[in-house]
């Protein structure tokens, strides 16, 4: 939170919970931004993020919106905008601040590899969450690279005999990429084969996003490690306006801490290891309950039905931990 009022960036969040639900957990919770209540989703609808995979029949949710954020700048136009599916992907706050910045600030104590040649230094640092991995929350793997000048690198179509840049990321069974996001490039025209290769030089940024699903970390038992093992696999050429210096491939290994996942305090989610809410939940579900069983009984029931099963559950864990 420092970090978005350095910047000068305000916060907002929506939600289809009741005012009073969203005052105490804020107050429990010391949430420094303010809560939105869109009980009836009116809002949510308007905006076009309505959760449309939960229908009618599961009375309980139906109403949430599709989590995410949209960034704006001062003028209200969004320039940037993060949504997922599930609430179990989510993207870190720092990627949202990125957003709004239009650069990359990396934490100083985020894990980090380097490597590289003469001429050529490459950096890979896991950026967001201070360099911990949490389940569905998505961090990016950054690979910097800062070249003396007058050296390049190159992208992909490069023609037979030159090596364009490659980044892949890997980690254990869990540990989950995206594709990489690559920087502009500049067009440079090889006179010698007559073709234009797209290119980089000075510094930039190669990112590739990842998140943990419930193989490496679940909200539902404890973490069975303390960290991941992550490797970054850099394939590269960097050639100046003469000559080139021979293909590279190197491997960067990072240990990477992992982090349990913030839970609200209800029997169901309790009892796995997880990090617990101060926020006494049970009430506010109790009218949520009551709210959405006037809307749609049937519905109600079932998910009554599932809430039983998942609070058994975590009583067996509880006894199973000693």
């Amino acid at each position: 939170m420092p970090k978005f009022e350095a910047a000068g960036v305000r916060l907002y969040a929506i939600s289809y919970d009741d005012k009073r639900a969203l005052r105490e957990f804020a107050e429990k919770q010391s949430i420094p931004f303010p809560l939105l209540s869109d009980v009836k989703s009116e809002v949510i609808r308007r905006y076009g993020i309505l959760n449309d995979a939960i229908d009618k029949s599961d009375a309980f949710l139906f109403g949430i919106p599709f989590p995410g954020a949209y960034v704006t700048d001062e003028a209200g136009k969004v320039v940037s905008r993060f949504f997922h599916q599930s609430y179990k992907k989510r993207d870190s706050p720092e990627v949202l601040l990125d957003a709004a910045l239009g650069r990359i600030e990396i934490d100083e104590a985020a894990p980090r590899a380097t490597g590289g040649e003469s001429g050529v230094r490459i950096e890979a640092a896991v950026h967001g969450g201070r360099g911990t991995i949490r389940q569905g929350v998505v961090r990016q793997l950054v690979v910097s690279f800062e070249l003396e000048p007058g050296l390049h690198l190159y992208t992909d179509p490069v023609p037979e005999g030159l090596t364009a840049t490659q980044v892949r990321v890997s980690g254990p069974p869990g540990f989950v990429t995206a594709d990489p996001i690559l920087p502009a490039t500049k067009t440079l025209r090889h006179e010698g084969l007559g073709v234009d290769l797209e290119t980089w030089e000075g510094r930039f940024e190669i990112v590739v996003p990842f998140h943990a699903d419930g193989r490496l970390a679940s909200e539902t038992r404890p973490l069975d490690t303390e960290t991941a093992s992550v490797e970054v696999e850099v394939r590269y050429q960097a050639c100046n306006e003469v000559e080139c210096l021979l293909p590279r491939a190197e491997t960067l290994r990072l240990e990477v801490p992992l982090d349990v996942v913030d839970v609200p305090k209800l029997g169901m989610h309790n009892g796995h290891g997880q990090r617990e809410g101060l926020y006494d939940a049970m009430p506010h579900m109790r009218r949520l309950f009551l709210r959405k069983a006037r809307e749609n009984p049937v519905g109600i029931l079932r998910f009554a039905w599932k809430n039983f099963r998942m609070e058994r559950e975590a009583r067996r864990r509880l006894r199973d931990q000693g």
